[in-house]
Order: C-alpha cells, then sequence, then structure tokens
C-alpha cells in the first residue's frame, strides 16, 4: 500500500514538472485575448507593424543584415509567442554562430542559396544547402550558422515560437566581454595576442 502511494506521489510530481513553465521554458500563457500595450490606442493599427515597408530601398546591403520583428519592435507580439527576423546576406557573408535560448527557428529562404548547419549536445554537426524555397529548422538552444557561399546574394526569413527568443552570439559572448584573455588562450589552446587580434577585429568600429 505504501508503495502504491508513493508510486502515485512521483507520477503527481513528474506530470505537475511537465506542466510547468520552467519545464516548457516557453513563453508564459496569458488569460486574455491580448496583452494591450502601454498608451496605446486600441484598433486594428495596434496590431499593426510597418517598420519594414522600405526595408528593400537599397539592395543588397554592404554586410549582413538582420532585421528583427520581436515583441520590443511590435509590442503586440507579447503573450502571443511569436516573432520573426528578416535576414539579408551579401555575397560571402555569414550570419556567425549564435544560439536563441527561448525557441527553435525556422529559415525559410526567399531568394539564393545559404549554407546552414547547427550542432547538437554531442557534437555532431548537421549542416545542409538550401535554394529558394527550402526552409530548414534550428532546434531550440543549439548552436547555429548561415553562410551564403556564393557570387549572388541571398534573403531568408526566420520564425520563432517566443516574442522574444533572444539572440547569444557566440563570437561576442566570448570575445567581446570581461572574460580574462589568459583563460581564452588557454581554452582555445592559443596565445594571448591571438586572442587579443580576434578581439580587436570584434570591436565596434568608432565610424559606424
Amino acid at each position: 500500500m505504501a508503495s502504491t502511494f508513493v508510486i502515485y506521489v512521483m507520477i503527481c510530481l513528474v506530470l505537475c514538472f511537465l506542466s510547468s513553465p520552467i519545464a516548457q521554458a516557453g513563453d508564459p500563457d496569458i488569460i486574455t485575448d491580448f496583452v494591450i500595450p502601454v498608451n496605446a490606442t486600441l484598433d486594428g493599427s495596434s496590431f499593426t507593424f510597418t517598420g519594414i515597408r522600405n526595408l528593400y530601398e537599397t539592395y543588397p546591403p554592404p554586410t549582413f543584415r538582420l532585421t528583427k520583428i520581436g515583441m520590443k519592435e511590435f509590442p503586440a507580439l507579447n503573450g502571443q509567442s511569436v516573432s520573426m527576423a528578416i535576414l539579408d546576406y551579401p555575397a560571402g557573408s555569414v550570419n556567425p554562430p549564435h544560439t536563441h535560448p527561448r525557441s527553435a527557428e525556422l529559415l525559410f529562404v526567399i531568394h539564393g542559396c545559404l549554407d546552414v548547419g547547427f550542432i547538437d549536445t554531442t557534437n555532431m554537426l548537421f549542416t545542409q544547402t538550401l535554394e529558394a524555397g527550402d526552409m530548414f529548422i534550428f532546434p531550440k538552444g543549439l548552436v547555429h550558422f548561415q553562410y551564403n557561399n556564393d557570387t549572388e546574394p541571398a534573403a531568408a526569413v526566420s520564425m520563432f515560437g517566443s516574442a522574444n527568443a533572444r539572440t547569444v552570439s557566440v563570437p561576442t559572448s566570448v570575445f567581446t566581454t570581461d572574460i580574462d584573455d589568459d583563460i581564452l588562450a588557454k581554452s582555445f589552446k592559443t596565445d594571448v595576442a591571438t586572442i587579443q587580434k580576434i578581439k580587436s577585429g570584434l570591436a565596434p568600429n568608432p565610424k559606424a
């Protein structure tokens, strides 16, 4: 009898954990139809985003360009668990290795070709060359990249299952924060001079 009770309690705990926000690790559910933006006039314009109307007045951009449409840019997305981004890749450009801790990413290539890939938690690399009309899924939280290894520009749209998927850039997080140069040199099995050279290449351009 006691063992049956223990099993019952354990099953309840597992079910509670699986249904908890921590286990889901996604956007919290809302109990209203939508979240009203602060100081907004509630009409159709509250649910409209016009920030990309003039995006392609000049194309292609000189460097890789990421245009985010998340909760910050489009407040009506708050509580809706969706967001997107438009990615433009001039010839030879790369979207460096990065992760999205709060959502998977579904990439749709609009035109051009892209070499894409991600690394799973066993350090196995999955790569694919995508053409216009192809889609690719980057699992949540895994390091991934896109590279335009072509002489023509490319463009894609990314969709996320979070209003605020966040992006953690691997090069930026590692080399532009305050991690000691000696630690980085030992970690990457190189010398401090090489680390400092990498850091200088990632430093913001004061003329930009």
